[in-house]
């Protein structure tokens, strides 16, 4: 397994690079989509899937729900104690459903399934069967398919973890956050690590085969002392994968999020070295860092697929099993169909009212011509092999490979006969060094915050 030693960042690389992805800089919305792209278009690309029953598929169901707002949250998501507001809600999901089995064909195999939201364990026990059950009437949930759900520790039980294990979830991702009951307070999410670690332990009894954790780096009232508390427990607990995000602040669209003081936020330079603590923790633990910000354990199935060079990406996350399709499901739910990157309406009355209609909900999409396709791909190969070879640059992007080649000068890339590499140190700016083909790693921006869930 190769192993990558903690580098310093001088404070000069720290200061040109920090003005990406900072608090205040929202994810930009993706220009190359239509707002014109229509229901109708969709349906035709459905019935292209259908038409090749060989190529492998995808799920991602989107949960809106959560009983309360944490005040970071950037995500589509809508605050109810109604629970037959749910049930309405899994009324049009398993028409939207219905409506996408017609199109492609009823009992396709399912490679990857991913629920998030909101809060996907939200829903109560007859919900969450529902909810499996409503996607295996149309589509085939293999024992080998990779299930996932992400869960929220305040709203986990051990009967929860042990009906999702039965309905066939193996792979389950807790809400952490941050551990340091100040920083909580801060956000609007209190959950004690009592709470958190007796949850994770729930899940290892359980038998799920993988147990990740979500954090979050660049929340008020972090200090460089807490948040090694948080990293100190979180290794002791030693979860299969950590994702290590950094809190991104749009109040354009997250009006909350106004509540959190920005006076309390760390600044550029203190939220850099953050990250940088998380990952000499991890690394010095037996963890593995995996593309962007993602930690998993040495003998994680990520790590072994990063080291040989196949790890792959799509609308779901990491994974060793990219699907050729992966289809979004729920409001605001985003996939890629058949070359072509589509998003529900995220609005929920919206979503709901097109679906009451017959009408497929989509709010926008665009085709991947093939100059956007190596694009897409060269990005994805630089973020899972850290590598970027000639050749998916020859012809299509020259001018962006000669400005990452001009990286050199600041010791962030290697530069071969043949290819890029990303160095130790520019591996904490890989964020950064992605922009070079901004207009595409836009999508994937815009992705994550409509439809992750925290």
């Amino acid at each position: 397994m190769t192993s990558m030693m903690p580098v310093e960042i001088s404070p000069e690389l720290l200061t040109r690079f920090s003005r990406f992805d900072r608090p205040g800089m929202p994810p930009p919305a993706p220009d190359a989509w239509a707002e014109s792209f229509s229901g109708e278009d969709y349906c035709r690309t459905l019935k292209e899937v259908g038409r090749h029953p060989d190529e492998t598929l995808a799920l991602y169901l989107h949960i809106p729900f959560c009983p309360g707002r944490c005040l970071y949250c950037g995500c589509n998501t809508t605050v109810t104690h109604n629970s037959q507001r749910i049930d309405s809600y899994l009324d049009a999901l398993e028409r939207e459903v219905g409506m996408v089995g017609d199109a492609i064909g009823t009992g396709r195999d399912v490679l990857q399934l991913h629920v998030a939201g909101g809060t996907p364990n939200y829903l109560n026990d007859a919900q969450l069967t529902r909810l499996v059950e409503l996607v295996s009437s149309r589509f085939r949930i293999l024992p080998e398919t990779d299930a996932s759900i992400e869960c929220d520790p305040r709203r986990t039980s051990a009967g929860q973890l042990e009906l999702l294990h039965a309905l066939g979830f193996r792979r389950v991702t807790l809400g952490v956050q941050d551990l340091e009951p100040r920083v909580q307070r801060s956000i609007g999410r209190i959950q004690s690590i009592d709470l958190v670690r007796d949850v994770y332990w729930m899940a290892r009894e359980i038998g799920f085969d993988s147990i990740g954790f979500d954090l979050i780096y660049g929340l008020p009232e972090q200090t460089a002392a807490s948040f090694q508390s948080t990293l100190d427990a979180v290794i002791e607990m030693a979860p299969d994968r950590v994702a290590c995000f950094g809190y991104s602040r749009g109040t354009s669209l997250a009006m909350h999020q106004h509540a959190i003081d920005i006076h309390r936020l760390p600044d550029d330079m203190e939220r850099q070295r953050l990250f940088e603590q998380a990952v000499k923790s991890f690394l010095a633990s037996g963890y593995v860092w995996v593309g962007l910000d993602t930690f998993v354990l040495d003998t994680d199935e990520l790590a072994i697929a990063q080291d040989e060079g196949r790890l792959g990406h799509n609308c779901i996350g990491y994974t060793t099993m990219k699907a050729d399709n992966t289809i979004g499901l729920g409001t605001g739910a985003a996939g890629e169909v058949h070359g072509h990157c589509v998003q529900n309406e995220p609005n929920l009355a919206i979503w709901e009212a097109m679906i009451e209609r017959g009408e497929f909900p989509i709010a926008r999409g665009h085709l991947l011509n093939p100059t956007d396709r190596r694009r897409r791909e060269a990005i994805g190969y630089l973020i899972c092999n850290l590598e970027l070879p000639l050749e998916l640059a020859e012809g299509c992007f020259d001018e962006e490979y000669r400005r990452l080649a001009a990286y050199a000068s600041d010791g962030l890339v290697d530069v071969e006969d043949n290819k890029l590499r990303i160095t130790p140190t520019g591996r904490y700016l890989l964020r950064h060094l992605c922009t070079e083909h901004e207009a595409y790693f836009a999508w994937d921006r815009a992705r994550w915050h409509f439809s992750r869930s925290l």
